[in-house]
């Protein structure tokens, strides 16, 4: 089953916050030094500067798309994420995981693992079901309730695409997909930067096309577009575009995490492991180092503390040319594809060919 940058909507965690509680933990989360963010002080993981006031952006998080989603195993990996130096915690409306981060980011707090909120770099992303003007920013302050925050460092329009609102679910019945008001949208998205409430605004799943579309109305261009990329969906084309129109790529299923049947990929990749040999480096390694040298940042998911510890020891050496020439030759496929969030049966009434177009 395709987990595919989501997580099923029967997950979504119930469980009440009080008021008392959500008071505390704001407080604790509210507790920030004014000189700025000091995450490099605290954490060896390199940042990259992104957008046009070159916001720093740690270069690995953590992701909280699981499934199963059981709370307790996630809300311990982004504790010990945290304690191994990680400070980018990656979220959505649609993972059931916002709540756990919340809690566990001021258990962080409450334990001296990270010294304010300035330290941390939360991103939460908008469902489709959600991908309506007028259900943007209500989208948010839903996400920030359940973190108790009072912003978030990145918002992301999840997929280019609209589904009848209701909450946020997957899979999707193909009935119910509606024409997206891409301009209202974004239009939508600013207001969220604008209020303070997102520092920065991004996209996830755009290919080329429909970036140009979206640059063509912009009036605050997107900072990030989260894809998925590793060597075996090296993303080439879009990478440059990006580039050139000053878009930083991130990058989610960075090990060929979303499985067909029992395959994946990278980590069966022989040219990977055998570039891995030759090094003493896990395949796992060489595909993150081989993204960072892209100049694109990573989104990873473990709940074991020794991978969530090797996926971060990628900094202190590099790949050589013959590597990377061996890595570029790896066939090429694609395993995200708008067709897994959505139910087998029915027909949709929006063509969205355009969503899906594979770009080599």
């Amino acid at each position: 089953m395709l987990i595919a940058n989501v997580c099923p909507a029967y997950a979504i965690c119930t469980s009440a916050i009080t008021p008392d509680k959500r008071r505390e933990t704001s407080r604790l989360l509210a507790m920030a030094s004014p000189a700025g963010r000091t995450s490099t002080r605290y954490s060896k993981i390199p940042e990259f500067f992104i957008g046009p006031v070159k916001q720093p952006m740690p270069a690995v998080g953590l992701g909280t798309a699981s499934h199963p989603f059981v709370a307790e195993d996630v809300r311990a990996a982004v504790l010990t994420a945290l304690e191994l130096g990680y400070r980018h915690i990656d979220t959505a409306a649609l993972y059931a995981s916002e709540r756990v981060v919340g809690e566990a980011m001021a258990e962080a707090l409450r334990r001296g693992i990270v010294a304010s909120r300035e330290e941390l770099f939360v991103t939460s992303k908008v469902w489709c079901t959600q991908c309506h003007p007028e259900l943007v920013l209500p989208s948010l302050k839903e996400s920030l309730l359940s973190l108790q925050m009072e912003y978030i460092d990145l918002y992301l329009v999840h997929w280019p695409m609209a589904v009848k609102p209701t909450k946020p679910h997957f899979p999707m019945k193909r009935e119910d997909i509606v024409p997206m008001d891409l301009s209202g949208v974004w239009q939508a998205m600013e207001e969220c930067h604008r209020l303070g409430l997102a520092k920065m605004i991004g996209v996830s799943n755009f290919t080329t096309k429909k970036l140009q579309e979206l640059l063509a109305i912009a009036k605050t261009p997107p900072a990030v577009n989260q894809v998925e990329l590793n060597p075996t969906w090296q993303q080439k084309k879009l990478i440059e575009f990006c580039k050139d129109k000053g878009n930083h790529v991130a990058a989610y299923s960075p090990l060929g995490g979303q499985r067909i049947s029992n395959m994946n990929p990278v980590r069966q990749s022989e040219v990977l492991e055998e570039i891995g040999k030759a090094r003493g480096k896990s395949v796992a390694q060489i595909s993150l180092r081989w993204i960072y040298e892209q100049g694109a940042s990573m989104v990873v998911k473990s709940l074991k503390r020794e991978r969530l510890k090797e996926n971060i020891e990628i900094f202190d050496w590099e790949l050589s040319n013959e590597d990377r020439f061996k890595i570029s030759q790896l066939p090429q496929r694609k395993l995200i594809t708008v067709q897994s969030l959505l139910c087998p049966e029915g027909v949709s009434r929006v063509d969205i060919s355009d969503v899906d177009v594979v770009e080599m």
